[in-house]
């Protein structure tokens, strides 16, 4: 009889251990999450300090500064703003980026050259594709946090006309993010020696799609032959979401989807490919 319970003790322990076992790689993805997120508490003060400091220098500089020597309200589709109105959603969606650009760039060369963590995840029971689906949701932690505390300020500052959609503009700044931050990911991830590239990305798109994407001014007023780089730059397809939501920019809704399916497909379809990067490089 002893024996019995012994065994049945004994297969009680097995079974306990193998639910266990797979726990990692039912949960990996918020396990590397959760690692993601709290190794950001490493530099947590420059998290913070820049998701609030940022927003009041740039609106302070514009409601005082810049907006005060522009009198005439920013004209489009029949709608009329103040400049501080029609550049604020744009500021909003650049933040976010730019936190996308931090967190899915020398991280993810850290994972693989430096620090090497991406492979110690992966000795463990953690598939590449849980590990490139935590970085992806402890960035986008981040992402949220600061187009939440951007969305907050635009409001103190009287630069969202219409707040009962113009919270909106968070969730379209997370998308933001992932739709830039996700393909540097993908290309982050193929880097094996840094020669300069995460600069080169830096001057070469980042800016140009900062300075020509429409921020501080109607993409209209650009000569056709730079309108392009708004056209295939995500920060001017959620600036264009984040104006609709903010002030009641008017668009058809083919042209609300044509944004929202531009950046689901910029970070759905960089996604598949970055996580095919991680089966590669991990040894999947």
């Amino acid at each position: 009889m002893s024996g019995a319970t012994t065994d049945a003790s004994l297969d009680a322990l097995r079974a306990e251990a193998m639910e266990w076992g797979r726990k990692p790689r039912r949960y990996g993805t918020w396990y590397v999450t959760e690692h993601m997120v709290r190794a950001m508490r490493a530099y947590g003060w420059t998290i913070i300090v820049g998701a609030l400091g940022q927003p009041i220098l740039y609106l302070l500089g514009l409601a005082v500064g810049l907006a005060a020597l522009i009198d005439a309200p920013i004209a489009e589709g029949g709608v009329e703003v103040s400049y501080l109105v029609f550049v604020a959603p744009a500021l909003l969606m650049t933040a976010a980026i730019s936190v996308a650009s931090e967190e899915f760039s020398y991280p993810v060369m850290a994972g693989f050259k430096w620090r090497r963590y991406f492979f110690g995840f992966s000795a463990s029971a953690l598939s590449p594709g849980q590990i490139a689906g935590g970085v992806v949701a402890g960035a986008s932690a981040r992402i949220l946090f600061v187009s939440a505390a951007y969305y907050l300020f635009l409001w103190i500052f009287g630069a969202v006309p219409d707040p009962a959609t113009g919270w909106i503009s968070i969730g379209i700044g997370l998308l933001a993010g992932l739709a830039f931050g996700i393909p540097y990911l993908a290309y982050s991830a193929t880097i094996t020696e840094d020669k300069g590239q995460i600069a080169l990305v830096q001057r070469f798109i980042f800016m140009p799609m900062f300075l020509f994407s429409g921020t501080f001014y109607p993409l209209a007023t650009l000569p056709l032959w730079l309108q392009w780089i708004g056209w295939v730059s995500p920060l001017w397809h959620a600036s264009e979401l984040g104006r609709i939501v903010t002030y009641g920019k008017p668009a058809e809704p083919w042209a609300i989807a044509v944004h929202v399916g531009y950046l689901l497909l910029l970070s759905i379809g960089a996604y598949l490919l970055g996580r095919r990067t991680f089966q590669r490089r991990l040894g999947e």
